[in-house]
């Protein structure tokens, strides 16, 4: 079986996986609800859904930093990762002495090309272009007729947000906000009088991978008396698998109340 990961490498499996490690937690529960109950083998411990396969799955380290022995004694036949949340340096050298699939997601376009593809490559195309199918018309379908102009925060201390050529600069889009830092690239880092200037009609604090907290709330209302400032879920913006099916309707509910 060969597969072209989203970084244009070429993998082959000589039959359907059976030992699956995933280090992406989007990608974990993606696994899950196409059914790999028994396939999957290793996560992170960042993957904390389904809260069952946190419990149960055997960790082998996190997102950046891997166990190499723990997961050369688990065996897998396929290892799942993502260009910008697994470090490069590690990937390598997994990809070394096993196949690994990655993938490199900017888009909602490329997230549901990557379910798609994860679905063909671990024997579930059929239950994966049904999802992928699902999540396109969710989208479709969310109201993005009134435009708000935000600025979306993931860190503090630095304050740092969110630019384009980033997953949450596209869903930003899609739900109909204009993000204000699209002129800037990934993710920028922003003076409290750069924040001022660019006085945002709402200003989003996400919970990951900053924990922003309601106590936070009061520091940037100071800052910006005129913003709308709201605390949301960071995973119904920044998780790209088969929990956007589950976030459509948080993502509407967010826009009705604006």
């Amino acid at each position: 079986m060969l597969s072209t990961d989203q970084l244009g490498r070429k993998i082959q499996l000589s039959a359907p996986p059976r030992r699956i490690i995933s280090l992406v937690p989007s990608q974990t529960e993606l696994l899950y609800d196409l059914g790999l109950m028994e396939e999957v083998v290793g996560i992170t411990k960042f993957c904390i859904h389904p809260s069952s396969w946190y419990r149960e799955k055997k960790r082998v380290g996190g997102t950046k930093k891997y166990n190499f022995d723990t997961i050369a004694k688990l065996q897998p036949d396929l290892i799942i990762g993502n260009k910008e949340e697994n470090e490069k340096a590690q990937i390598e050298q997994l990809m070394t002495t096993y196949p690994v699939w990655m993938s490199d997601i900017y888009t909602l376009a490329d997230a549901l090309d990557m379910i798609q593809a994860v679905g063909k490559l671990v024997d579930r195309r059929a239950k994966s272009i049904a999802l992928a199918d699902q999540i396109k018309k969710g989208f479709h379908e969310l109201p993005s007729s009134t435009t708000y102009k935000i600025v979306y925060l993931i860190w503090n201390q630095p304050i740092m947000g969110v630019g384009s050529a980033t997953f949450i600069d596209d869903i930003l889009r899609l739900c109909g906000f204009e993000n204000l830092l699209s002129s800037s690239t990934r993710y920028p880092t922003l003076t409290t009088a750069e924040l001022q200037t660019l006085a945002p009609e709402v200003l989003f604090l996400s919970s990951e991978p900053f924990p922003f907290q309601q106590k936070h709330i009061q520091y940037f209302q100071a800052l910006l008396p005129q913003t709308k400032i709201c605390l949301v879920d960071g995973e119904a913006f920044s998780w790209y698998g088969s929990r956007l099916l589950k976030t459509l309707p948080y993502l509407a509910q967010l826009r009705q109340n604006m």
